[in-house]
């Protein structure tokens, strides 16, 4: 019956997903990947739903908002001064070194295969998506979901560390 469903679902959410996926700041695929896994979830729980074409169309547009929503929230990183002479300071250097073990510990706090994952992603050999997906034994197409949740974990994990800078008001 899952397979039936899939199978049905398809064409509708290719399309729709690319629909959406411009607006919402992200690849088709990645939208596609993140909607069956909600369906997946809601096997699991509710069995499957009552008008699925309608579930998708509604799926999808709710993962393009979440999509919009992290985008605007993240902010370029900062890059530090590029004085050579900041870059030497004892104070600079003492700050770079505590913003990295910082990192590294909320890297290894995080659930499941995410410190893998975002250990892959810091590596200085700067690995393809190809390469890490072959090291963690998973399929391309599900890194960027995985990722995305992975990051989405570490930053909740550093929002006590590193104070947001948001608008207020």
């Amino acid at each position: 019956m899952t397979h039936d469903l899939v199978a049905a679902l398809r064409p509708l959410l290719l399309a729709e997903a690319s629909a959406e996926a411009h607006a919402a700041g992200t690849e088709p695929g990645d939208l596609e990947q993140a909607v069956w896994l909600r369906l997946l979830e809601r096997l699991d729980t509710d069995g499957p739903p009552p008008d699925p074409p309608g579930w998708l169309r509604r799926a999808v547009r709710s993962e393009a908002r979440r999509s919009r929503r992290t985008t605007r929230r993240e902010r370029p990183y900062e890059h530090e001064p590029a004085a050579d002479t900041d870059r030497h300071d004892p104070e600079h250097l003492a700050l770079m070194a505590a913003r990295r073990r910082a990192l590294r510990e909320a890297v290894r706090r995080l659930p499941g295969r995410c410190p893998r994952l975002v250990e892959a992603l810091l590596s200085p050999r700067d690995p393809t998506y190809r390469e890490i997906a072959g090291e963690l034994g998973i399929s391309q197409g599900s890194l960027g979901p995985e990722r995305s949740r992975c990051l989405g974990c570490l930053r909740r994990l550093l929002t006590p560390e590193v104070a947001a800078r948001e608008a207020r008001g």
